[in-house]
């Protein structure tokens, strides 16, 4: 079986840090991005399986980085998750029309994600 592989995209070091171990913990293999735009490139690279996506970021939000992702060759087939503080529901559901497969409210921990990565088939 090939390994399942993550690209954590997200300007808080912190954030990236604590969803690293969370993912790697279900033996997933993990990339980080800091911002869309370096996040657009490691998928021209190597497109993963799974992206886990915040919306506010300097250089490229969240929301341009999946339209573009959605728009690229293959870019249709990793499961998007938002993980954001955005609450309002014309905000989510904005980023499910822009090709999110689910949302997760920030602070998480393992059990929201593993049940949020499992409700898109990522886990």
């Amino acid at each position: 079986m090939s390994t399942r592989t993550c690209l954590i995209v997200d300007d808080s070091r912190i954030i990236r840090k604590v969803a690293r171990r969370i993912v790697e913990a279900f033996g997933m293999e993990v990339d980080e991005a800091a911002d869309g735009a370096e996040a657009l490139a490691l998928c021209t690279g190597a497109m993963p399986q799974t992206i886990l996506l915040d919306w506010n970021m300097p250089v490229m939000d969240g929301l341009t980085f999946i339209r573009r992702l959605r728009a690229l060759p293959g870019g249709m087939s990793p499961k998007v998750l938002f993980c954001t503080i955005e609450t309002r529901a014309e905000r989510i559901a904005e980023a499910l029309s822009a090709g999110a497969d689910d949302y997760v409210m920030k602070p998480f921990d393992g059990v929201i994600l593993q049940s949020k990565l499992s409700g898109v088939g990522a886990v």
